[in-house]
């Protein structure tokens, strides 16, 4: 039966109409994985002799002190990356196939992941100084088999964060609180986690828990899936309030408050809206990296303004980058109505603006790194509404992508989202007003440089007009490969 699910796996990848999408993105993350294999792979083998040699500290010590972090940033990026595997089911449920069976092929997997083996070329390099720098080969046995169990937790893991909303948001609230403990020298987690896994190399029992760990999540994951592996599971809930919002001082705008009405509640009502909406709050956080100076490369005013772009424009990046593919559910029916593409644009523009406009104001705590940090943020907010968000406009014409409003998943988008049209769109978000801000900074003076991105912002709101002209044309020009890509659902 497994033979028979990998041949329609492999059919499905053939046969789907984004084939030739397919076929680049699996290029280029070809390209990826090898740089960062080649990467792991140099710090295995070279690791060990920079701590102990440039470091004076025992390197099995080090490691081990920190792995807990390299185990917490998997799990983030096996969510933000990771697919998880699915099939489709609907056509599976009906024949007599054991559920069970369905279930172990959709975990088997993930076993396959190239997030899982990736993970072996800094290990095992590792082991292998360690043995021959002369450490006890049964210890480096053990420790490494205990690492191998903890790296298919975080897969397990991921899964299980995957399926159920919340989990992700208390693991980084509690990575975060953890984080910043120890930034300030509060409290220190490193200190009690490392007991644990220096345990795993100094003893010849403590490997055991991560694989009992390892073995109660997969049967886990396979009890839990198993019971939700129903067509109709979870469309019977039980509502004791409900609440209607008619948004009606919307109404005086007339269809551009009709779109905008659409919108918000299609925010508020729809779990990958909401996902998305919070995820872009997470970019208010993103200039902590630049603007208190923890990292010598990011600590200049160049790197500031590539900071500022995005904390004031998480929302900008994260829900306008897929206008128009929010309305994917019911597209073909709007473009059959009486509708002009310019006032929906425009309430595309408005909201956009709007989210830019609460960005840069939830930003203002940033004062505290300095008043000229804040005036790059205002700068860089300015930038946003008057080019970036016309931008994002011109690109979501581009960008196909259907949106399952019911799921949170790939709140960062897919393979759909990448073409060579939209990445030339994408360039000039980031590029012009660094560029901008560094002739000013360079040849006049700091200020100039903020004063120069704030024109530029102010010369594309001018103009937004004549852009949503231009934009129009080629919604319009694009509107049937778009109804074309919308009807496709694999």
């Amino acid at each position: 039966m497994f033979r028979k699910f990998i041949s329609l796996e492999w059919k499905s990848f053939f046969r789907s109409p984004s084939f030739t999408a397919n076929v680049v993105m699996k290029v280029f993350m070809i390209i990826g994985g090898l740089f960062f294999m080649l990467a792991l792979l140099g710090m295995g083998f070279g690791s060990y002799f920079i701590i102990e040699k440039k470091l004076e500290l025992d390197p099995i010590e080090v490691v081990n002190k920190y792995i807990i972090y390299y185990l917490a940033s998997d799990i983030i990026m096996r969510y933000l990356l990771q697919k998880i595997p699915v099939i489709n089911i609907k056509p599976l449920l009906v024949l007599p196939i054991k559920r069970s069976t369905i279930v172990s092929f959709a975990l088997g997997k993930t076993a396959l992941s190239f997030f899982n083996y990736i993970h072996a070329f800094f290990f095992i390099p590792f082991s292998i100084v360690m043995l021959i720098e002369g450490h006890d080969p049964l210890s480096v046995g053990l420790w490494h088999l205990g690492i191998l169990a903890l790296i298919y937790c975080s897969n397990f893991m991921n899964i299980l964060i995957n399926s159920k909303d919340g989990l992700f948001v208390v693991f980084m609230g509690t990575l975060a609180i953890m984080g910043g403990l120890q930034y300030y020298e509060i409290f220190d987690v490193t200190v009690y986690t490392s007991v644990f896994f220096q345990g795993m190399y100094d003893t010849p029992y403590l490997f055991i828990l991560p694989v009992i760990a390892l073995i109660g999540l997969v049967i886990y994951s396979f009890r839990y899936f198993k019971q939700h592996l129903y067509q109709d599971m979870g469309l019977a809930k039980k509502q004791s309030d409900v609440a209607t919002q008619e948004f009606a001082w919307l109404n005086r705008y007339g269809t551009l408050g009709t779109f905008l009405k659409n919108d918000i509640k299609m925010i508020m009502r729809n779990k990958r809206s909401k996902t998305t909406v919070g995820l872009s709050l997470l970019f208010l956080f993103y200039g902590l990296l630049f603007f208190t100076g923890a990292f010598e490369a990011y600590d200049n005013s160049f790197m500031h303004m590539f900071a500022a772009i995005f904390v004031t424009g998480g929302f900008l990046f994260t829900f306008g980058q897929f206008v128009p593919s929010w309305d994917s559910a019911y597209y073909p029916l709007m473009m059959s109505q009486n509708i002009q593409y310019r006032e929906y644009i425009s309430s595309k523009w408005w909201l956009v603006v709007i989210g830019t406009l609460i960005s840069t104001i939830l930003a203002l705590p940033y004062m505290y790194f300095g008043f000229n940090i804040y005036l790059m943020l205002i700068a860089a907010g300015v930038y946003n509404i008057g080019v970036n968000s016309h931008l994002i406009l011109l690109g979501g014409a581009y960008i196909k992508t259907p949106i399952d409003l019911a799921s949170s998943k790939q709140a960062f988008g897919d393979k759909k989202a990448f073409n060579v049209k939209t990445l030339i769109i994408t360039l000039p978000k980031m590029i012009i007003p660094m560029a901008l801000y560094g002739l000013g900074d360079t040849f006049i003076g700091e200020n100039w440089g903020v004063l120069l991105v704030v024109i530029a912002g102010i010369m594309g709101f001018a103009f937004r007009n004549k852009v949503f002209s231009m934009v129009e044309k080629i919604y319009k020009t694009e509107k049937y490969a778009t109804l074309h890509s919308y009807k496709q659902k694999h």
